[in-house]
């Protein structure tokens, strides 16, 4: 039977949120969400930044990238109560995902799975002429709950590493305290 290592483990769960993240990129992408491609961006040089020092076993990296993972919880908590509109938040507002520069929504309002959409013509008088006013019916799945998904999935994939990164990175300062290679210091 083999045996997989708390390294081996953070690798693997790396690996899988780098493919859920850049997923999730895409379509943020999509839908002009500058807010989340900004924080899907930095998360995605973070994660790099945690397989390298796990691979190299450098703890100030893999603590650093346990750090992050705090935030990024944080943020997707955050994009789940935006989403299912808790407290004073609303997925109407356009300030907070598109920085205010777009009347852009979610990619999934549009193209959700069974969504049609039908033009309404003609556009009411606030709607900008650069812009189509449409509806949307006969979804599926709202756009909120996919929404939702993505951000719970990161958090489900963020919890296991979060744990891992942290007993890795107390193993590497116990352990690898002697570790010598040309350049490498710990000051």
């Amino acid at each position: 039977m083999g045996y997989c290592s708390g390294r081996c483990t953070l690798i693997f769960i790396c690996g899988m949120q780098l493919v859920c993240v850049l997923e999730r990129q895409i379509f943020d992408f999509l839908g002009y969400q500058w807010a989340p491609i900004l924080a899907n961006f930095v998360h995605i040089i973070i994660v790099i930044l945690g397989l390298f020092g796990t691979i190299q076993y450098r703890p100030r990296y893999i603590t650093g990238y346990a750090v992050w993972l705090v935030l990024w919880v944080t943020w997707n908590v955050f994009v789940i109560c935006f989403y299912l509109e808790a407290g004073d938040l609303s997925k109407e507002t356009d300030l907070i995902l598109t920085f205010n520069i777009s009347m852009h929504r979610s990619w999934w309002m549009e193209n959700g799975p069974g969504c049609t959409v039908t033009s309404v013509t003609p556009a009411p008088d606030w709607a900008p002429e650069d812009h189509r006013y449409i509806t949307v019916s006969g979804c599926f799945l709202e756009y909120q709950y996919i929404e939702v998904a993505h951000s719970s999935l990161q958090i489900v994939l963020a919890l296991p590493r979060w744990l891992t990164a942290l007993l890795l990175g107390f193993e590497c300062y116990t352990h690898c305290s002697n570790f010598s290679s040309p350049g490498y210091s710990e000051t």
